[in-house]
C-alpha cells in the first residue's frame, strides 16, 4: 500500500508534466487534451511509470465529477448573444445528429465487426456525441478561430449533445441487460430522463442567481465554493429524479452566463482553472485505465470504425441535419469535420464493462483507438481545413490590464467599444463627442498598447474604448461613435 506522500508525488508530477505538455500543444499542431491522454498511458503499468491501475468505478467515477465541472463551465462561457441564432440547428445536431451517427457506425459494427445488433447499436451509441472539452479548446486556442455562425454552434452542439449520448448508451445497456425488455421501453424513458433534465437545469439555475446574489458572503472566496455545490446538487438532484444531470448542468451554465451576478468574473475564472484541473486529472486517469497491448488486436477493427465514423457517419448527419437551415457547403463541411471524439466516448465505454457485458473490453479497446484517431486525425487538422474553407479568422482575444467585478450598489458593467474607421468622431478631442454624463471612457487600446484618456486625447480610427457605464448609456455612446461622415 502506497503512501499518501508517494501518491501526493505521482499525482503532482503528472499534473505538472501535462501542464508542460500543454506548452508544446502550439508548437506540436496537437490537441492538448491528447498529450494529456499519451502522458496517462505512459504513466501506467506498461508505460515508463509502471503504475497499475484497474479500476473503471473509480475512473468512471472521476470521468463523470470532471464531465460536470468541464460542462457547466462550456455553458457559462458561452455568450448567449452568439448561440441563440443557432439553437435550433444546435438542438437538431445534438439529438438528432447523436441518433444518426449512432445508427451508422451501429449498422457498420453489426455487418463489419460481426457484434450483435444490440451491441452493434451500443458501441454506436457511445462514440456518437462530439466531445465538449476536445471542442471548447481546439476553438477557444490560437490555432483555431472560426468565423461567423459555425463556431457558436459547434460549441453548443458539443456541450449540449453529451445527454442524448449518455442516453443512448444507458438505453442499449437496459435493452442487454433487462430481459423482455424492447425498443418501445426507451421512448418514455427519453421524455423523463430529457424533460426532467431541462426542467431541473431551468429551475436550478433561477435557484443559483438568486442565491448568489442574495447570500452576501463575508469573504469572496467562498462564492465559487458555493457555486461547485449549487453545480454538484443540480447533477444529483436530477438524477435522483432519474432526469439528465449532463443536461441539466449545461442548462445551469448556459442560463447562467448570460445573465448577470456578484462576483460572476471571479466564478468564471476560478471554474475555468477548475475544467482544466478536471480534464487532466480525467484524461490522465482514462490513459492509466487503459493497457495498450489489448488495444493492438482491435487496431484494425478501431480503424475501420474510426474512418467510418469520420468520413461517413458524422457528414452524413451533420448535412441531413443541417438542411433545413442556411448554412453554406464550406460551413457544412467544417461543422462535419470538427465531430472530434474524447473523454466522453471513453467513459461511455467503462458503462458496459460495469454492467458485466461479454463484449465489454472488446467495446471499451475499440472506443480508446477510435478516439485516438479521431484526435489525431481532426484535432490536428481543423487550422488547416478552416484556411481552406475560408472560415479561419484571425485570434484575437484582448486582455485588459484592469478588470471591473460587478457586486451590489453598482449598476454597470465594463465594456468595449470599437470606433469605426468611418466614424464622424474621428479626429476630435474626446470632450468634443458629448459622452453621456455617467459614462466613463477609462482605458484606450490602440495597436495593442494601452493609455488612460483624458479629456484632449484626440479618436482615431480603429480605437477600443473600454467604459464603464450603465446599458442605457453604453447604448447612446454606442450611436455617437456609430455616425458616419
Amino acid at each position: 500500500m502506497l503512501s499518501i506522500e508517494i501518491i501526493f508525488l505521482y499525482v503532482s508530477v503528472l499534473i505538472f508534466l501535462s501542464i508542460l505538455a500543454s506548452k508544446l500543444s502550439d508548437r506540436l499542431s496537437v490537441p492538448v487534451l491528447l498529450l494529456f491522454l499519451i502522458i496517462g498511458m505512459l504513466a501506467g503499468s506498461e508505460g515508463l511509470g509502471g503504475i497499475y491501475f484497474n479500476d473503471p468505478l473509480f475512473a468512471k467515477s472521476i470521468g463523470i465529477v470532471a464531465l460536470v465541472f468541464i460542462i457547466f463551465t462550456g455553458g457559462i462561457h458561452t455568450r448567449w448573444k452568439d448561440v441563440r441564432p443557432v439553437l435550433v440547428p444546435g438542438f437538431v445536431l445534438a439529438t438528432f445528429g447523436v441518433l444518426i451517427t449512432a445508427i451508422i457506425v451501429g449498422l457498420f459494427s453489426v455487418f463489419i465487426l460481426k457484434l450483435s445488433y444490440i451491441e452493434g447499436m451500443l458501441l454506436g451509441s457511445i462514440v456518437s456525441s462530439t466531445d465538449a472539452a476536445a471542442v471548447f479548446t481546439v476553438l477557444r486556442s490560437k490555432r483555431a478561430s472560426l468565423k461567423g455562425s459555425v463556431r457558436p454552434l459547434l460549441e453548443l452542439e458539443s456541450g449540449s449533445n453529451d445527454p442524448m449520448a449518455v442516453f443512448l448508451t444507458m438505453g442499449f445497456i437496459h435493452l442487454l441487460t433487462i430481459k423482455d425488455a424492447s425498443l418501445a421501453d426507451l421512448i418514455p424513458m427519453f421524455f423523463l430522463d430529457m424533460g426532467v433534465g431541462a426542467l431541473m437545469g431551468y429551475i436550478m439555475a433561477q435557484l443559483s442567481i438568486y442565491i448568489i446574489n442574495r447570500a452576501r458572503l463575508e469573504y469572496s472566496g467562498l462564492y465559487p465554493v458555493l457555486t461547485m455545490s449549487l453545480i454538484l446538487m443540480t447533477y444529483a438532484a436530477t438524477t435522483a429524479f432519474r432526469g439528465n444531470g449532463i443536461l441539466a448542468v449545461y442548462l445551469v451554465g448556459l442560463i447562467m452566463g448570460s445573465r448577470e451576478f456578484v462576483h460572476k468574473k471571479t466564478i468564471m475564472k476560478f471554474h475555468d482553472g477548475l475544467a482544466w484541473l478536471m480534464q487532466i486529472a480525467m484524461f490522465l486517469t482514462l490513459g492509466l485505465l487503459v493497457f495498450p497491448s489489448q488495444i493492438i488486436p482491435v487496431i484494425a477493427a478501431g480503424l475501420l470504425a474510426a474512418l467510418v465514423l469520420i468520413f461517413l457517419a458524422r457528414p452524413i448527419a451533420s448535412f441531413l441535419c443541417l438542411l433545413p437551415f442556411k448554412f453554406n457547403y464550406p460551413e457544412k463541411t467544417m461543422i462535419s469535420w470538427v465531430g472530434l471524439k474524447g473523454a466522453v466516448p471513453i467513459i461511455l465505454a467503462t458503462f458496459p464493462m460495469l454492467a458485466g457485458l461479454p463484449q465489454a473490453e472488446t467495446i471499451f479497446n475499440i472506443v480508446f483507438f477510435v478516439v485516438l484517431t479521431s484526435v489525431l486525425i481532426q484535432g490536428t487538422s481543423i487550422p488547416f481545413i478552416a484556411k481552406k474553407l475560408k472560415l479561419s479568422i484571425p485570434y484575437d482575444k484582448r486582455v485588459y490590464p484592469i478588470e471591473f467585478e460587478k457586486t451590489d450598489g453598482i449598476d454597470a458593467s465594463l465594456e468595449e467599444l470599437i470606433v469605426p474607421f468611418e466614424s464622424e468622431v474621428i479626429g476630435k478631442h474626446i470632450y468634443e463627442i458629448r459622452t453621456p454624463p455617467k459614462c466613463l471612457i477609462v482605458l484606450i487600446a490602440r495597436q495593442d498598447k494601452y493609455f488612460i484618456p483624458h479629456g484632449s486625447t484626440v479618436i482615431e480610427p480603429g480605437d477600443i474604448f473600454l467604459v464603464l457605464a450603465k446599458k442605457e448609456d453604453l447604448a447612446a455612446l454606442q450611436v455617437i461613435l456609430a455616425k458616419t461622415v
